[in-house]
């Protein structure tokens, strides 16, 4: 019986990310926060897994009705530079699949393949209203940390390549409901720059710029005379086939790079980079944005920003402040907030972190915005889902209040138009402790 209780637990915990069928659902009576403007005593009409309607009045007939009266209703929140479904325990390298240290292959690295939609950290961060994603994977830069080596240094590596790749590799989104997470696979590639792109260049931040224009020379070379490559009829090339096929899309125009940057004069040089080269640039960090804020949004550039970063703990975030959201946003710069801690186990911290950029004059309206409609924009997914309007993915969350206000709890979570189960390994623990009886400690502690 106490196996029997234990493998049922284990079992319900992994059905959270079992297959269900979209339902049609109208939400009625909230106050509706579609991402872009408010409807009180709001309508929210989801069929076959995408909203068809966002108003006012009452439910269409056969629907089953979600009962918002008293309460908030929002687009489910979207997570970004995260490592939802790419790792369960950070020190535990076997189940951390969003970094990669071949030299042979980095810029190609996809970390798709890896992806775990039975991953607890999935359940957890619907719990804080999270429904999308976007899994980057990480580098020296990152400051999630999960794979960082200071004395990594530039040079020929193995078969000739680039040893460690200014490149981490290619982005993903993935949906946090259902068991074939993966929206979209290579939406944007990554790179550290500053200090931790300077380490891998050689240990200053002019090497790293002048090889990544290198670096971008190759893959054009490569581009234009790949029938040559194939005939050993080329000088070599510092990057394998793989890395310079992956890295074609970025040098044309047509993939964004990602670039971990805090420095204001290195945010100045990443614009001035992506001027000379036709790169599209996000930046990732931008701790110092607000000084060249009106730099960065002449340039058109969005910014993905932790709200609450506010101490220099090197000398690229110096000035670093918690006005950094409010200051980029007044200056017409599209932002998108993080969670914490790589917004994996964390990621349900966003929208306390968006509260918090609140408290430091972020206009509330924008701070929705900023985890719900900009992430989407940012990479290629506007109208898709971030939104509640006609077309987009029936991701919807049902808050008993404020949704920025952490006493808020969500009555109900949609992604796709399925409800999801309220339900997380961390609260199964808790119950199955708290109420004792048979199956509340493992065996062994009965001896």
């Amino acid at each position: 019986m106490r196996i029997q209780t234990l493998l049922a637990g284990a079992v319900a915990a992994l059905a959270l990310a079992g297959p269900a069928l979209a339902q049609d659902v109208a939400i009625t009576g909230g106050q509706v926060l579609t991402g872009t403007s408010v409807i009180e005593n709001g309508t929210v009409v989801i069929r076959n897994g995408k909203v068809v309607s966002v108003g006012t009045g009452a439910a269409p007939a056969g629907l089953r009705v979600i009962d918002a009266r008293g309460k908030v209703v929002t687009p489910g929140f979207v997570a970004v530079d995260s490592g939802l479904g790419g790792t369960e325990v950070g020190s535990v390298r076997g189940s951390n699949d969003l970094s990669n240290s071949a030299n042979t292959l980095t810029a190609a690295f996809d970390l798709s393949y890896g992806l775990d939609p039975w991953s607890f950290t999935l359940p957890v961060a619907r719990l804080g209203g999270v429904t999308r994603a976007v899994v980057t994977p990480r580098h020296a830069g990152s400051r999630a940390g999960h794979s960082h080596d200071d004395s990594d240094f530039a040079g020929a590596g193995d078969g000739g390549y680039q040893t460690p790749g200014l490149f981490a590799g290619q982005a993903a989104v993935i949906k946090l409901g259902g068991a074939d997470i993966l929206v979209k696979s290579k939406v944007a590639m990554t790179a550290p720059f500053g200090e931790a792109g300077a380490a891998v260049a050689g240990g200053a931040r002019g090497a790293e710029f002048v090889l990544f224009k290198e670096t971008l020379a190759e893959v054009r070379a490569y581009a234009r005379n790949k029938a040559a490559y194939d005939r050993a009829a080329m000088r070599a090339l510092s990057l394998s086939r793989a890395d310079l096929e992956a890295l074609i899309p970025v040098a044309e125009g047509r993939m964004p790079l990602i670039v971990t940057v805090n420095r204001a004069a290195d945010i100045q040089q990443v614009l001035r980079l992506s001027r000379e080269e036709g790169v599209r640039v996000i930046l990732d960090g931008a701790a110092e944005g607000w000084l060249v804020a009106n730099e960065i949004a002449a340039a058109n550039v969005p910014v993905l920003l932790h709200p609450i970063t506010n101490l220099p703990s090197n000398f690229e975030m110096r000035a670093a402040r918690m006005q950094n959201a409010a200051a980029l946003n007044a200056a017409g710069v599209v932002i998108a907030m993080k969670g914490n801690e790589g917004s994996a186990h964390r990621a349900r911290d966003l929208r306390y972190n968006a509260g918090n950029a609140v408290s430091h004059g972020l206009p509330f309206a924008a701070t929705i915005q900023a985890i719900t409609v900009n992430p989407a924009r940012i990479f290629g997914f506007d109208g898709q889902f971030g939104e509640l309007k006609a077309g987009a993915a029936g991701d919807v969350v049902v808050w008993s209040g404020d949704p920025l206000e952490p006493l808020s709890q969500p009555s109900a979570v949609l992604i796709d138009g399925v409800e999801q189960p309220l339900q997380a390994r961390n609260l199964l623990l808790r119950d199955r402790y708290r109420t004792g009886g048979e199956g509340a400690m493992p065996p062994a502690y009965g001896n």
